[in-house]
């Protein structure tokens, strides 16, 4: 489990492709200077296991599942992605609780830069914008982030610095790809309704 909240900007330093899967090679010495084998570490919003590690990157595997339900495929070598480390009991929480389970996959629509701030539109697959709501929580690429508008198939969000500048939506063009998890608290809520209603 996650919070959301990007801890380091890493980068991708070697593909490995197997017979249904890749073996990534990560450079994050933030990261992995506390991790053991096994750990969960969410690679832009992904949760991927740590198989290997050295002082400064650490490698993992991305089964073909993964690959197609999120924007992992595709990747290449030199790419950055957001680090995030599995929270423990002692994390503070300032984000939202993250699975690092991706829904789907959306796509930058559009960027409006200001003095402070940069306005970013992000498509959402259709399906999944019955558990968006307006100032609730969305992630992307890994990152908590608040909904401050609303369409019928997209997310308007506000960018802070820290945002842009520590995290690949800082450098998403139009027709980026962006992992897309929604809050697990609606599809649960969404699940005991159902369960009622049977």
């Amino acid at each position: 489990m996650f919070t959301g909240i990007i801890e380091e900007l890493g980068k991708v330093q070697a593909i490995q492709v197997l017979p249904d899967a890749i073996r990534l090679t990560i450079e994050g010495p933030l990261v992995v200077s506390d991790v053991n084998r096994g750990d969960s570490i969410s690679v832009s919003g992904a949760c991927l296991t740590a198989v290997e590690h050295d002082a400064t990157s650490f490698t993992a595997d991305v089964m073909q599942e993964t690959l197609k339900l999120t924007s992992l495929d595709g990747i290449q070598v030199g790419d950055p992605v957001n680090l995030e480390r599995a929270m423990t009991a002692a994390t503070r929480f300032g984000g939202h609780v993250v699975l690092g389970h991706v829904d789907g996959v959306g796509e930058v629509i559009s960027r409006e830069p200001s003095e402070n701030w940069e306005w970013v539109r992000v498509s959402v697959p259709k399906e999944l914008m019955k558990y968006v709501v307006l100032k609730g929580s969305i992630t992307l690429d890994g990152i908590s982030l608040t909904v401050n508008e609303l369409g019928e198939d997209w997310v308007g969000l506000s960018l802070i610095p820290e945002t842009l500048s520590l995290t690949t939506l800082g450098s998403k063009k139009p027709g980026s790809k962006v992992n897309v998890e929604v809050d697990v608290m609606a599809k649960h809520i969404e699940r005991l309704i159902e369960a009622r209603n049977n």
